[in-house]
């Protein structure tokens, strides 16, 4: 990566121009048996129409707020870089009733109805797939993302020193305010403890989206390093020999603490 990357968006620009093919997010959801891996070329095609959605059709822009009430999923990492590749402030869990926008799954829509802006819905269902009916009040992200450009372009600059995230910290205590800029110095800091420094590190993580230490491990740190991340949704209802098997067959070189 690039030592000039000040934001998340700037670190999958930088893996896209050195490795587009090799993959970055290999996602499975034990409940379901899903399996998914993006490329890094595969997933910036899904965060560049993501954004495009985000400014044009949801006239997103910089500093507006965006509440996200997504787990741990490969798409919920594609909305965390397009909401960087946009300049939009990310609130994990945050209240919908406070934000511009509201991007959401299939379980916690009454929740998101509290939003006076727009508001987006995943039914999270394996390769993508749409709701059967687009809940009512909600545009369903899989009918709308489609369509949208392979490329994006921000209208306006992102500034690296802007309010980027808001996440719980450890144990869930506090909730932290982060810029690009600290987002992507936290990462950097975190790979080296992951210990993904060698080329084809493989980090597999189980933990959720709800904290730092679950976006880090399963998200920012690996696309920090240039690494990948096996990322690892209902992890509980897989066996020990099952995960041993997994480790294995997907060439993991290190797994997050705490799973």
């Amino acid at each position: 990566m690039n030592a000039s990357d000040r934001t998340p968006a700037d670190l999958l620009r930088s893996a896209l121009a050195s490795d587009p093919a090799r993959p970055l997010v290999t996602f499975y959801d034990d409940a379901t048996g899903e399996r998914v891996e993006l490329s890094v070329a595969t997933f910036a095609n899904w965060v560049s129409k993501t954004a495009n959605l985000l400014q044009g059709d949801l006239a997103a822009a910089p500093g507006d707020r965006l509440a996200l009430l997504l787990p741990a999923h490969w798409q919920t990492a594609v909305w965390l870089l397009a909401c960087s590749s946009v300049g939009v402030s990310v609130e994990i869990g945050g209240d919908p009733a406070d934000a511009d926008l509201v991007v959401t799954g299939p379980d916690t829509l009454e929740a998101a109805r509290a939003c006076r802006g727009e508001r987006l819905a995943l039914a999270l269902r394996p390769l993508g797939g749409r709701f059967p009916q687009t809940p009512d009040g909600f545009a369903d992200y899989a009918v709308e993302v489609p369509g949208q450009g392979d490329r994006f372009a921000p209208f306006a600059p992102v500034d690296p020193d802007a309010p980027a995230l808001v996440v719980a910290g450890t144990e869930r205590r506090e909730r932290t305010e982060l810029t690009a800029a600290q987002v992507v110095e936290r990462a950097r800091a975190d790979a080296t403890a992951f210990g993904l420094t060698a080329p084809g590190a493989r980090l597999l993580s189980g933990r959720a989206y709800d904290t730092w230490e679950g976006l880090s491990a399963g998200l920012y740190a690996p696309l920090a390093a240039g690494s990948s991340v096996v990322l690892c949704r209902n992890l509980d209802q897989l066996s020990v020999e099952g995960l041993a098997k997994r480790v294995e067959s997907e060439r993991v070189t290190g797994t997050a603490d705490g799973m």
